[in-house]
This record gives C-alpha cells, sequence and structure tokens, in this order.
C-alpha cells in the first residue's frame, strides 16, 4: 500500500514538475524581462499551501494555478508579475494565508492582483441576485485599479472551461451559461478575440452537446471543399502581393461553431445556407511603421482589382480602432465561383493586438500598466462603468444587463457640431448621445439636429453623422425615455434620476399622509393603513405615499369616515397577509398535485416521464420546450420545477443567478403525449399552396393542425402553423417535408405563434 501511495505521489511530482518546466520555458520564450527567481518562488509557495488538495478531475490542485499562469503568458501575453499572481491566486481563498502574506514574500503588486482575485473569488455569480451584484461590481471596479485582475480571471475561467468534462451536468449549465453571458463579453471587450471564441464554443459544446457534435462533423465534412476554394481565390493575391514586396503570410480563417449556430437560431436557416464560413486573413510585415497605415489601402487597391469588391461592406477599422484595440481593414470579395468572401487585412501589429488585446500594449511595460494609454478607449470604457457604478441598481439582473450592453455592441462613429468624432455602439439614438455628452446634456434635451435636419430623441444614428444636441431647463427626464436609451451610460442615468425623484414623491407624500393622522388624531396603525390601501387600490405604504405625492388623490373625509368604521370581522386576515409582505390579495398559487416538498437529488439526472410531466414538473410557457430539445430544470420558490430550453433567455438569467437550483433533466417520454408547436413558412405564392401544406401535414404525416394563419404580398406568401406533435423528431420530419413542396423557400420552427421572423 506504501509502495502504491509513493508511486502515486512520484507520478504527481513527475506531472507538476514537467507542467511547471513547460511554463518557464515558455516565459523565457517570450520578450518579457527575465525574473525567474520569483516565479520560482511564487510556485514553491503555491505548491506547499495547496500540498495534499485535489481537483475534481483527480489530479493535484496545483495544475490548475500553472495552468492559469500559462493562459495569461502564452495566450494573453502578460509578464512575471501577472505569472506569480496566477500562481498565488487562489491561496488567500482556499488556504490560511493571507494578502499580508503575500505583500510580505511578494510585494505590494502581486499582493493588489492576488487580493482584487480573492474578492472576485468563487465566479463572479452568488446564489443570490444581490451578491452577484456586488461581486460584478468589485470586478469592475479591480478593473480600473489593475487591468490583469479581470485578464487572470478570465484565464481562470478558461481553464475551469477546459476541465468542466468532471462536473456534474447541473454545474456544466450554470458555468457555461455564466460564462455566455459575462465572461465571453468581457474578452471580446478587451479584444481577447481567440480567447472569446473558445469559451463560446466551450459553453455551447457543453450546452448543446448534440447539436456542437453534428457542426463538427459537417465543418470536417467540408474541409476539403473549403481548402480548394482558398488555394484557387488566393492564388491570384499571392501573385500581387509578390509583386508589390511586403513580407505577408495568408490565413484561412473558419467560422466558430458556436458563431455558426448562433447564425443559424437567428436567421432560421441551415448550415448549408451560411455563405461566409471561410474568410480569408492577409499579415503583413510594414515597409516601416509610417507605412503600415499605407500598406493596407495599397493591398485592398492591389487586390480590388483582382476581385470586384461588395460596395457595401468595406469596414474601415484601420482609421478608427475599435473600442477594443482592433485594428484591420474588411472587404468583402466576389470570387470566380460567385460566392462573397471576407477579406481581413492586418499588419503583424494588429494581428498581435487583435489575438491579444490591450495586453498586446503592455507586454514589454509589465511595471506600469497603469501608466499606458490612459487615455485610451479602454481607460474611457472603464470611466464609463465607474459612473454606472456609483448609481446603483435595485435589482442585479438589470444592473448586469445594463453592463452587458455595452459589452457585445458593434460600434458606429458619430460627430459633434465641432467636428469631434466619438465612439458608439451601433442602433444607439440621439438620446444615447446627449447622456454619453454630459449627464446635464441628456436629462435636458428636448431633440437633436442630425445632419442639420431636426430629428425626435428616439432617432437611431448612423456612422458619419453629425450631430446637435438641443436643449431647455425646463426639460425633466420622462419615464418613456427608457425604451429607447440603449447605452449602458444612458439607461443609468436614466433610472438614478428617476428613482431619486421618485424618493423625492414618495417623501412628500409621506409627510403627507403623516399629517392627515395627525389632525385627524387617528393612531397610524397597520391596519389604518390596511384599509387606505383597499380604499385606493394600492398594494403598499410605498405606491400609498407615491400616489398621495403625485395628487393622483388626496386624503379627505372619505378616508376619515373608513377609519372610523369598526374593523370587518375578517380583517385580521388582511393584517396579517400585510404584515408578512403579502398584500389585501395575495396571488393564488397553483400546488402541483405531488406533494411541493419534492425529494431532489441535485447530484442525479432526473428522468422526464409522462406521469412526472403531468404531475410534478411544469413545461415552461417562455420557450415551450418539447420532448427532443435540450432543457434543464429549474427549483422555483414553490419547490416546483420549471423545464426551460438550455438557450432560452430566461434560462439564462436563472444560470447566472440561481445556479444552485439548476439541475440536470433528462425526456423519458416517448411518443406518449402531445406537446404545441409552431411553425412558420415562407415562400412563391401560386394557386394551391395552401392545399399542398395542408396535404403533407394532415394526410401524408397524419398530424393535427391546431391553428393556422397564412397572408400573401406582392407575390410572395408567409404563414404560421401550430401543431401538436410528440417530440424534436416529429417538428424535423414536419419541415423537412414542407420544403419539398417547390414554393416553399423557408421553413422553420419558431417559439411563439406571432413572432417576427427577419431574413
Amino acid at each position: 500500500m506504501t509502495d502504491e501511495k509513493l508511486t502515486q505521489e512520484q507520478t504527481d511530482e513527475k506531472l507538476i514538475n514537467e507542467a511547471f518546466q513547460e511554463l518557464l520555458d515558455r516565459y523565457l520564450s517570450s520578450r518579457h524581462r527575465r525574473k525567474v527567481e520569483i516565479i520560482t518562488k511564487a510556485f514553491n509557495f503555491a505548491r506547499q499551501a495547496h500540498k495534499g488538495v485535489r481537483r475534481r478531475s483527480g489530479e493535484p490542485y496545483i495544475l490548475h494555478p500553472i495552468a492559469v499562469a500559462r493562459i495569461a503568458c502564452v495566450e494573453i501575453g502578460l509578464g512575471s508579475t501577472s505569472i506569480c499572481a496566477a500562481l498565488l491566486h487562489d491561496v488567500v481563498e482556499d488556504t490560511d494565508y493571507t494578502v499580508e502574506d503575500i505583500e510580505n514574500l511578494f510585494g505590494p503588486k502581486i499582493a493588489q492582483i492576488v487580493d482584487g482575485l480573492t474578492k472576485i473569488s468563487g465566479g463572479i455569480f452568488g446564489d443570490r441576485a444581490s451578491a452577484q451584484a456586488e461581486n460584478f461590481k468589485k470586478l469592475l471596479l479591480t478593473m480600473n485599479d489593475d487591468i490583469r485582475v479581470i485578464l487572470i480571471k478570465i484565464a481562470d475561467r478558461l481553464h475551469n472551461m477546459r476541465t468542466l468534462g468532471s462536473m456534474l451536468p447541473s454545474k456544466q449549465y450554470k458555468i457555461a451559461g455564466e460564462t455566455l453571458y459575462i465572461y465571453a463579453p468581457l474578452a471580446n471587450r478587451l479584444g481577447l478575440n481567440r480567447i472569446k471564441t473558445e469559451l463560446e464554443d466551450l459553453s455551447f459544446k457543453y450546452e448543446h452537446p448534440e447539436t456542437y457534435q453534428q457542426i463538427q462533423e459537417k465543418l470536417k465534412d467540408t474541409q476539403a471543399e473549403r481548402e480548394n476554394v482558398f488555394e484557387s481565390f488566393t492564388a491570384p493575391i499571392r501573385a500581387q502581393l509578390d509583386k508589390m514586396g511586403l513580407p505577408y503570410q495568408i490565413q484561412a480563417r473558419v467560422k466558430s461553431p458556436y458563431s455558426i449556430w448562433n447564425k443559424m437560431q437567428t436567421k432560421h436557416i441551415t448550415f448549408e445556407e451560411i455563405y461566409d464560413i471561410l474568410a480569408v486573413r492577409i499579415i503583413f510585415t510594414p515597409k516601416n511603421e509610417e507605412e503600415e497605415l499605407n500598406d493596407c489601402f495599397n493591398i485592398y487597391v492591389a487586390i480590388s482589382k483582382i476581385y470586384k469588391p461588395h460596395p457595401d461592406r468595406l469596414r474601415d477599422w484601420v482609421s478608427h480602432p475599435k473600442a477594443n484595440g482592433y485594428q484591420a481593414l474588411h472587404v468583402t470579395l466576389m470570387s470566380n465561383m460567385g460566392q462573397w468572401i471576407e477579406v481581413q487585412i492586418r499588419s503583424e501589429r494588429m494581428n498581435d493586438i487583435a489575438e491579444q488585446g490591450f495586453a498586446a500594449h503592455w507586454k514589454y511595460k509589465e511595471g506600469n500598466i497603469n501608466d499606458e494609454d490612459r487615455d485610451g478607449e479602454l481607460s474611457k470604457w472603464l470611466r464609463t462603468i465607474k459612473e454606472i457604478l456609483d448609481d446603483p441598481q435595485p435589482d442585479a439582473l438589470d444592473f448586469l444587463d445594463t453592463i452587458k450592453l455595452n459589452l457585445f455592441a458593434s460600434e458606429i462613429f458619430v460627430f459633434t457640431p465641432k467636428g469631434e468624432i466619438k465612439t458608439m455602439p451601433q442602433n444607439c439614438t440621439a438620446l444615447d448621445f446627449a447622456f454619453s455628452i454630459h449627464t446635464f446634456l441628456g436629462s435636458h434635451c428636448i431633440g437633436a439636429k442630425v445632419n442639420h435636419k431636426l430629428v425626435p430623441l428616439s432617432h437611431k444614428l448612423q456612422s458619419g453623422d453629425q450631430v446637435e444636441i438641443l436643449t431647455s431647463k425646463s426639460q425633466r427626464v420622462q419615464a418613456s425615455w427608457i425604451n429607447f436609451a440603449t447605452t449602458a451610460k444612458a439607461k443609468a442615468k436614466i433610472q438614478a434620476i428617476l428613482k431619486r425623484e421618485k424618493k423625492e414623491v414618495q417623501q412628500r407624500g409621506e409627510d403627507l399622509i403623516n399629517d392627515f393622522f395627525s389632525q385627524a388624531h387617528i393612531e397610524q396603525t397597520d391596519e389604518n393603513l390596511q384599509k387606505l390601501y383597499d380604499l385606493h387600490n394600492v398594494k403598499d405604504f410605498d405606491e400609498l405615499a407615491t400616489a398621495v405625492g403625485q395628487h393622483s388623490f388626496e386624503l379627505n373625509e372619505t378616508d376619515l369616515n373608513e377609519l372610523k368604521e369598526k374593523p370587518a370581522a375578517n380583517n385580521w386576515k388582511k393584517y396579517i397577509s400585510f404584515a408578512f409582505g403579502g398584500g389585501s390579495k395575495p396571488k393564488q398559487e397553483e400546488k402541483p398535485e405531488a406533494d411541493t416538498k419534492l425529494d431532489i437529488d441535485k447530484k442525479k439526472v432526473l428522468k422526464l416521464t409522462p406521469d412526472a410531466i403531468q404531475k410534478n414538473y411544469i413545461i415552461a410557457d417562455c420557450c415551450k420546450p418539447i420532448p427532443g430539445d435540450d432543457v434543464l430544470g429549474y427549483i422555483d420558490d414553490n419547490n416546483r420545477i420549471i423545464i426551460h430550453k438550455r438557450q432560452c433567455p430566461i434560462a439564462s438569467q436563472l444560470k447566472t443567478s440561481f445556479g444552485n437550483r439548476l439541475l440536470a433533466v433528462q425526456w423519458e417520454i416517448g411518443k406518449a403525449l402531445n406537446f404545441p408547436v409552431n411553425v412558420y413558412i415562407k415562400g412563391i405564392d401560386g394557386i394551391g399552396v395552401l392545399n399542398r401544406v395542408t396535404e403533407v401535414i394532415s394526410r401524408q404525416l397524419n398530424v393535427n393542425i391546431h391553428k393556422l394563419f397564412i397572408e400573401s404580398n406582392d407575390g410572395i406568401f408567409e404563414g404560421r402553423i401550430q401543431l401538436f406533435v410528440h417530440d424534436v423528431d416529429d417538428v424535423n420530419t414536419i419541415c423537412n417535408n414542407l420544403k419539398t413542396v417547390e414554393q416553399i423557400k423557408m421553413v422553420t420552427r419558431i417559439e411563439g405563434f406571432d413572432d417576427q421572423i427577419t431574413d
């Protein structure tokens, strides 16, 4: 037994030493200063601190910090300070060592980063929404202190995603959900394109394993065809670039599985209908630094003589870099095979920034990151976040959604009346622009002039617009503005102002209520207040105070008479209901037939049998999953289990807020039950189309049509059909059979009968 244990220890030692040596080798091959001694010291300290601890996968725990340090060094391009912090990032959280111990041994900078990582440990999200918001605020504030905190946190999340297979399915959904919701957009915003793509693909792989595998297989099957297209398309481009004398390399860029699936979902198309799976990337070495921009455009002119460019698809990120520092020239060319292919033109420096983001700027200046690029786009973004943090949101998910608005947004360029250029998110409005300049300007704006023409505040801005904001001192923030504000800053400021004004109104109402009771010489008890709530149809004191403060009604003789009447016999019920947080008319919850105290073992995969579906579980109305859909279970406040599709927007929020309530579930229905589904069809109108549709569904497939809507316009028809089916296989069979009808050009399943579809 001792020999076996010794062998295991020896194996672990060998594994750990090899992993650390590989990290050192990669660090020494980088262009950072050689600080091997402090890295080795951090490794030995962390190794001792985590001794004897293993991860769920069974491997020694120290391999995780080594892997995180390797990602920080190799894939993000950080140096010795970050590598040490990555090696030590779990020491304070998981052992008895303190931040002060780290500072004494490794200095204040490493200790500050480790402290920042400890504050946001255990994932951004806690079990409760309020804890979630607080942790997210800490995360964003530590970003402002030192951006390396979030870069190492992203490296930590990437390694956790790479090793997610050893976790329980319910835990996988939670981690994959919050990765897609926050970490991938953060990586994108920080310019870590490769990491963002991998985080998305890994989340997709664990949430929809079968679909992920199908797309991977289709990519593999079409690889040879893509390679042929790439070779024939790039051959004349290579010849032209050789003549120009610039050192270059040409790469094929294949769309990621997640991006393909996302496009299939949003555009309601099949894999075969996606035409931009292949793109071409030209990476060149400029003659000198000053000529870099000119070289980009010279390459563009040269290849545009070979293939015709798409007039509306030139994207100049060279002259105007994206907010995450990304620079490139994108042009879409018509190949000789009759298909559009996007070409991305970048210098080596631009490619470095595209792969490693803002860290690429700093990899030679490890010691003074905070001084670098102070006035750059990242600093502007962080300043915006700090402003939002100054106005705390009451609802955690609202707060997260507000921040997230700006994480993934595409950008446009807008000019001020003086010709200054401002970067704004795509689809932003004149109101967003006003708030981006100054809160006072936003809160007092009455309209705008776009390109010297008067427009409303809801007007959507286009790239190149010149915008002048019109204001009035008498103007106040309107509640309706929240409906067309799109940026995080504008939404946060509008909500904060409305909240402040609401508090003022409530305080005024509260004073009036106090005066009313005082002048009437009646005690202000909960019972008396409840009578006023019932009389004016409000649910609580805040609502009553707001209504009185807004002068919606005044407390008068009628109220006085109501208070002086004897209490009704059943008023004690109202009082109890009110005292414990309910209203005068508590909502009746529908209880499941089975005992609500369900004995739930979260480690097991729950079976969705016909009996369980009819008694214990509730099919979510928001996404209406059917057998065959990738689903998860959510335990609600009444201990009932709600079944959601994994990609349902509500489920996405549940994954990020209530991960501890998620359950892995599995369909075991067979063909026992019928479920409603909605199918959308579109095609060329003609005599007998409706007859062919009903014939395929009712006669050929023997499926019952529950609801049917069809309309024709200018020779194109579109329709919606609600059917009852057993599972996803039935839906696929129906869709495939309908596609055989000559006039039908598009068939897809939709969530709701009235869903809007855009091609």
